[in-house]
């Protein structure tokens, strides 16, 4: 069976019980593991830029650190990302982190730059727990729907994961690996917070805006079922937007 079928068959396993009743379509989540100071990750990037274009997809780009001691400092770099990436280590049974690594909503481990096998993985519907995102004045607001009463009594604590990242930036790289490249980057994850979690009840958070980290254009939300397991919830929207506007799969 191949890597991007095991996946397939992950996620339809994963997404049986509570998120049965009331699943809607949603983007597939692509999170990239990289750092400014990798020679091989440049090709990843750019690969997640086009991913960024697709309204199927939500592509995000977690710096890391761990890069930085070798004559370059990613200034995206977050500890958080580490931290997250560790956990996928253990919960996909990695024997090490590695970057490019591309993970695909939480169950599919592939290198960054490998098109094929991601492209493989993305190649149908994703269905999911409901997501509402809203701008309110100054409050962004999080919905999240309720399932059955049934559905309910099956779910487990589900994280719900708040990130905030930035659509483009452009980086002249002067030391380490890719000394002498400019590097067009892109959704980069500039904040990483749990809201709380999500028992198949209604649930409903708030945040205000001036929490977003300066620099971040976008915010979205992930429903992530426990132990940093596969991913069964996913919406974004742009913190530049008009009041009120929405952008929820």
């Amino acid at each position: 069976m191949r890597t991007a079928e095991r996946v397939i068959l992950s996620l339809g396993l994963l997404l049986g019980g509570a998120v049965a009743a009331n699943a809607a379509p949603r983007p597939v989540v692509v999170e990239l593991y990289t750092s400014e100071g990798c020679s091989s990750c440049p090709a990843a990037e750019a690969y997640i830029g086009e991913l960024a274009q697709r309204s199927d997809v939500l592509a995000l780009a977690f710096h890391v650190d761990y890069w930085d001691n070798l004559g370059w400092r990613d200034r995206f770099a977050l500890p958080e990302a580490v931290t997250r990436q560790r956990a996928y280590a253990k919960s996909l049974r990695l024997a090490s982190i590695y970057t490019p690594q591309a993970v695909v909503d939480g169950v599919g481990n592939f290198v960054g730059s490998d098109r094929e096998s991601i492209g493989s993985a993305l190649g149908r519907t994703h269905i999911g727990v409901p997501v509402a995102l809203t701008i309110h004045g100054d409050t962004i607001s999080v919905d999240l729907t309720a399932q059955s009463s049934a559905d309910t009594a099956k779910a487990q604590p589900n994280d719900v994961l708040l990130i905030t990242y930035q659509r483009t930036a452009v980086s002249p790289i002067k030391r380490g690996e890719n000394a002498g490249r400019t590097i067009k980057e892109f959704n980069i994850v500039r904040a990483l917070r749990p809201l709380g979690h999500w028992d198949g009840t209604k649930q409903y958070y708030q945040l205000p805006l001036k929490q977003i980290p300066e620099g971040s254009t976008d915010v979205a939300v992930l429903i992530q079922q426990p132990g940093q397991g596969s991913i069964i919830g996913a919406a974004t929207l742009s913190v530049a937007a008009p009041i009120g506007s929405v952008r929820s799969e």
